[in-house]
């Protein structure tokens, strides 16, 4: 049986990744969109044949009237970071199933009550909460993983990820983008990726125990901060680094693992191994985003009545704590910061 779904929120996210996902899904049947604006709605609805609802659209066209429809089982949540929240709340207690854009909340404290009040007030067997992370969809990094499992016990690790977000650029103007409410900025937005990234190459047994982070602002247009670089270390003793930048001439990215029997890395959708002293390129294709496999998991695991593990918000929680770690350390001069939400 397909699952009825609506889109919350009109935002390039949901028209380029999110809308063509639900309806290129077989388990998902795409019923309603849902904007603060009916110029965004009805942009996001051009192309599908769904009912269009928002706050400027009079009578029986809101948010609760959305609610109320017993054909919309599921709802996709991508709004400004720190609206998500509420609309998490709205939809669960409304007995929908929810898959919400990282990062989860935009900071620690908001999103442990949140995930808190989810697991003691609702059976998350019959109404569950996903947190959407696209990373975990991407087949580079999951071969990439593969190979980081075969290589044995852990040696280090670096993360470099640089780019630069110019005025003008789509994501920049979006207006809650360029004047951040919330801690970090772009890094937030963007970071959760990155971490996201780290901790699916690392696994399990890999986990991230303690940071240290330095931060700063180099373009004047990416407040509060743009550039962080952190050290970490992990419960086996393990160290590696972590650099992220969005307002740097630096270009680039590259995840590389070192481990007893080799090394791995990636950079873009080119995973390079080193196993016995042998160089091996393997050219891996994405499947776009990866937001493709991943609203079409969640709308598999829906329909079996069952919930993705990859999804859960625990996972996301883990993803959040070791950005705001390294924002908070930079904050305070890399004083080290102890990670203790890792799974």
């Amino acid at each position: 049986m397909s699952i009825g779904v609506a889109i919350i929120g009109g935002g390039i996210f949901a028209r380029e990744e999110h809308l063509p996902a639900v309806q290129a899904s077989k388990d998902l049947t795409l019923k309603a969109i849902w904007s603060r604006s009916l110029e965004s709605a009805q942009n996001l609805g051009a192309d599908a044949d769904v009912d269009i609802y928002c706050e400027d659209s009079g009578s029986g066209k809101s948010f609760n009237d959305l609610l109320k429809r017993v054909d919309i089982q599921a709802v996709i949540i991508e709004l400004p970071i720190p609206n998500q929240p509420e609309y998490i709340r709205r939809a669960l207690s409304a007995g929908k199933h929810v898959l919400s854009e990282k990062p989860i909340a935009e900071n620690l404290k908001d999103a442990q009550e949140l995930t808190r009040w989810y697991h003691e007030d609702h059976d998350s067997k019959r109404v569950t909460w996903s947190v959407a992370e696209n990373f975990r969809y991407l087949n580079s990094f999951e071969y990439a993983r593969e190979q980081v499992h075969r290589a044995g016990r852990l040696l280090g690790f670096r993360v470099k990820v640089y780019s630069m977000v110019k005025p003008g650029g789509k994501y920049f103007e979006t207006a809650w983008r360029k004047n951040p409410t919330h801690q970090g900025g772009f890094l937030l937005d963007g970071g959760v990726h990155h971490t996201a990234g780290l901790r699916l190459l690392l696994g399990s047994e890999n986990i991230v125990t303690r940071l240290s982070a330095y931060t700063n602002q180099n373009q004047e247009h990416l407040p509060p901060v743009d550039t962080v670089d952190a050290t970490m270390k992990t419960h086996t003793g393990a160290t590696g680094t972590f650099s992220l930048s969005m307002g740097t001439t630096f270009t680039g990215s590259e995840w590389s693992i070192a481990c007893e029997g080799g090394s791995v890395s990636i950079s873009r959708s080119t995973v390079t191994t080193v196993f016995d002293g042998k160089e091996e390129k393997v050219e891996i294709e994405d499947e776009r985003s990866g937001v493709p496999p991943e609203v079409r998991k969640w709308g598999e695991a829906l329909s079996a009545g069952k919930r993705n593990e990859k999804q859960i918000p625990e996972e996301a929680l883990a993803d959040l704590e070791l950005l705001e770690n390294m924002l908070k350390s930079g904050e305070a001069n890399g004083q080290p910061m102890d990670c203790r939400l890792q799974i």
